[in-house]
Order: C-alpha cells, then sequence, then structure tokens
C-alpha cells in the first residue's frame, strides 16, 4: 500500500459514472436500481473507502458493481470499478483479468491501461506494466498518467525523472481539492524518499492548503518532523490522521513515533491495533499477508508467522516489493542464505530504496560480509537518513 495509485483512477472513474442515469423495474412494478445506478452507487463506496478508511465499503462497492455487471455484463465502467476494486483489495490477478476484459470490449478506453498496468506491477511483469502506462499517456495524458510515469521511473531508479513526471501531474491537477492534495502528497514523498525534507515538507503542506484536513499529507508531514526530532509535533499530526483515517499505516507509525519519543505503552496499544484494523480490511476482502508481514517484522512480532505470510504474498504478488518483505522476512529468521536471494531480486531494477539498502545490509552482516554491510548502510543512509524510526538510527550507529 505505498503510492495510493489508484486514487486519480477510481476518482476519474466516478467522474464518468456521474454523466450517467436511468433506472430499471421489478415485475410487479416497484423501482430497481438501473445498472448505471449501481455503478455511480459502486464508484461512490470506493471513493469512500478511500478518504475515510473504513473497509466495509469494499463490500458494499463489490455488491453494486457485481450487480450492475450481472445486468450489463459488457458493462466498461462497471468492469473497470471491479478490476480498480480487485486491485485496491490487492487481488492484482483478478484485477488484470477484469481490465483485459473491458480492453477487449473497448481497446480505446484510456484508463484501462492504468489499470492494467497497476495490476502488472504488482505481479512483478514491469516492462508490461510500463507499456500500459505509456499507453495510457499517450491516450490521456494528465493526472493519472503521469503519477503512474512517475512511479515507474522510481521503481527504475530515474529519481529526478520520477519527480519531473509527479510535478507534471501536480500541475494536470490544478491549484485546489483532492487532486492536488493527493499529487503534492506524492510528489513530496519522492521528496522524502531521497532525504530532500524541506522540499517535502513544502509540498505536504502545499497539499493540506489545497485540501484541509487532507490525511495522507498530515501523515506524511509527520514523517517530517519526526525526521527534524520534533516527535511532540509529529505526534500531533499523527494524531489527527488517525482520527480522521484509521488506516493501519497510520496507527503503525503514530505507535513509532510513541516509541521513538520514550512512550512504549502507548506504542504497544497502537500496535495491537493495528492487528484489529487488518482482521478489519481481511473480513472485507482485502488481501493484507504483504503489508502485515512487513509491520511485524520490523517490529519483532511473530517471526516465523510473519515469515510464512511474507512466502503467500510472494507468491501471490511477486514484485520488487514482495521480494524485499520476503527478503526480510527471511533475515528476521535468520535464514540468511535464502535472504541475500530475494534482496537481490528486490533490487533488480535499480530502485533508490533507502529500507531495501539497510535490509541488504543486515543480511550481509548475518552472513559476516562486514565491510559490505556497511557499504549498504551506507547507501541507506545517503539515500534518506530517515527512513526509518525504527531502523535508521541503526544504520547511523553501524557507521560511526
Amino acid at each position: 500500500m505505498k503510492r495510493l495509485l489508484l486514487a486519480g483512477a477510481v476518482a476519474a472513474i466516478a467522474a464518468t459514472a456521474l454523466l450517467a442515469g436511468g433506472t430499471l423495474r421489478h415485475e410487479d412494478g416497484a423501482a430497481a436500481p438501473s445498472s448505471r445506478q449501481l455503478v455511480r452507487l459502486g464508484l461512490r463506496e470506493l471513493d469512500a473507502a478511500r478518504r475515510n478508511g473504513e473497509p466495509a465499503h469494499y463490500t458494499r462497492a463489490e455488491r453494486a458493481l457485481s450487480q450492475a455487471s450481472a445486468a450489463e455484463p459488457n458493462d466498461v465502467e462497471a468492469l473497470i470499478g471491479l478490476a480498480s476494486l480487485a486491485n485496491t483489495r490487492h487481488r492484482f490477478r483478478e484485477g488484470l483479468a477484469l481490465a483485459r476484459r473491458v480492453q477487449g470490449l473497448s481497446p480505446d478506453t484510456a484508463l484501462v491501461y492504468g489499470v492494467i498496468g497497476d495490476s502488472l506491477v504488482e505481479l512483478g511483469r514491469y516492462d508490461e506494466a510500463f507499456r500500459n502506462f505509456d499507453r495510457l499517456g499517450e491516450l490521456k495524458p494528465g493526472l493519472t498518467a503521469y503519477s503512474r510515469i512517475s512511479y515507474a521511473r522510481e521503481l527504475l531508479g530515474y529519481t529526478d525523472g520520477a519527480i519531473a513526471a509527479m510535478q507534471l501531474a501536480v500541475d494536470s491537477a490544478g491549484d485546489a481539492g483532492e487532486p492536488s492534495a493527493w499529487a503534492r502528497t506524492q510528489l513530496g514523498k519522492l521528496y522524502f524518499s531521497q532525504g530532500r525534507t524541506t522540499e517535502a515538507a513544502r509540498q505536504y503542506r502545499r497539499a493540506l492548503v489545497a485540501y484541509p484536513g487532507y490525511v495522507h499529507a498530515l501523515d506524511a508531514l509527520a514523517h517530517v518532523e519526526a525526521a527534524r526530532g520534533r516527535f511532540a509535533k509529529a505526534i500531533r499530526l499523527e494524531r489527527r490522521a488517525v482520527q480522521q483515517t484509521p488506516l493501519p499505516q497510520f496507527v503503525g507509525a503514530l505507535g513509532d513515533l510513541y516509541r521513538a519519543s520514550g512512550q512504549p505503552a502507548a506504542a504497544r496499544a497502537q500496535y495491537r491495533l493495528v492487528g484489529v484494523l487488518d482482521r478489519l480490511f481481511v473480513a472485507n476482502g482485502v488481501a493484507t499477508d504483504l503489508e502485515l508481514a512487513l509491520f511485524n517484522v520490523d517490529h519483532g512480532v511473530r517471526l516465523r508467522e510473519s515469515l510464512d505470510r511474507a512466502r503467500r504474498a510472494q507468491r501471490e504478488r511477486p514484485s520488487i516489493e514482495a521480494d524485499g518483505v520476503l527478503a526480510w522476512a527471511l533475515a528476521r529468521n535468520g535464514r540468511c542464505g535464502q535472504a541475500l536471494r530475494f534482496s537481490k531480486r528486490a533490487l533488480r531494477l535499480g530502485t533508490r530504496d533507502a529500507p531495501k539498502f539497510f535490509h541488504r545490509g543486515m543480511i550481509e552482516r548475518c552472513l559476516g560480509h562486514e565491510l559490505e554491510a556497511k557499504r549498504w548502510f551506507r547507501r541507506a543512509v545517503r539515500t534518506n537518513p530517515n527512513f526509518s524510526l525504527v531502523w535508521a538510527p541503526l544504520a547511523r550507529e553501524a557507521l560511526s
């Protein structure tokens, strides 16, 4: 759940769906929702899930979109909605199959190439994914295309190019509203990932001007304040994000802030809440193995169980992200020879990712390769000295 790639896509689908209307009638004469109304309802539920973090919206979105698709099996908007929903639930094979149906029905529908590309990225099929992002850009340049192109460049290690493409996304979004806030937050995260906290903070604050109270900007700004050692301010910002939208990643970040500021009991309470929220997402059809495995491995929780989760996730979505989580889970379980193989896979695209560099350093240290370990720790710290509240201090200490 690192880049929120579907946020712009869902908004675009919703805007399209609102143009349609009409009703059907049951045999008894009572008015029933038309397929158009069901599509609108399903997309509103998807948008609500994105805005407030309530996973029950996914179940309601699925019900409405599935009913619409049953009534009109070749309804492109319903199928794109279902494909986007599948991706949002981390069911990327299902999302790809649905999006391919749309491509067959309507090959000039631009948005479908973004959804296909999103699925393919998570399935580790990068060349094909990037071709689909390029096709989206050809058919409909704008926020949804530029943000995906930015992500592709980031994965390939072309950070300056990624920033340039995301700036185009910002320009396409305009000066106000949630699309602007989303794009600026993503631009800020690119800056932050490369240790450029001043530029990151500027984008997060501009996001909050464009869309006051935007939770993803609040969360991101909390990370900047923590990097600056301002833990009280960071905690206030993260609390606001959690109170508005209790996503597991926000709750986990709040726990880390409490721990870093010397409040272990408060940290443990937040960490327990991550598990509660995870079960709610699972109950509403979201596959969370990868995200929960990473959280647990980072925090030393149920390491053997988390390794099993990481293995399952890597089989289902063999991306560099899943390779990286599995490498880290193997290392934390003392299986460092196996971990090295997956760490190499996680870095195969040339991504400049400080956590992956740090994990590689820990694996090399586990294998007794101290000089190589320091080389990777140095790369992690040079890329982003504040890549993790939990682990960045250890990387810096190893180099002192």
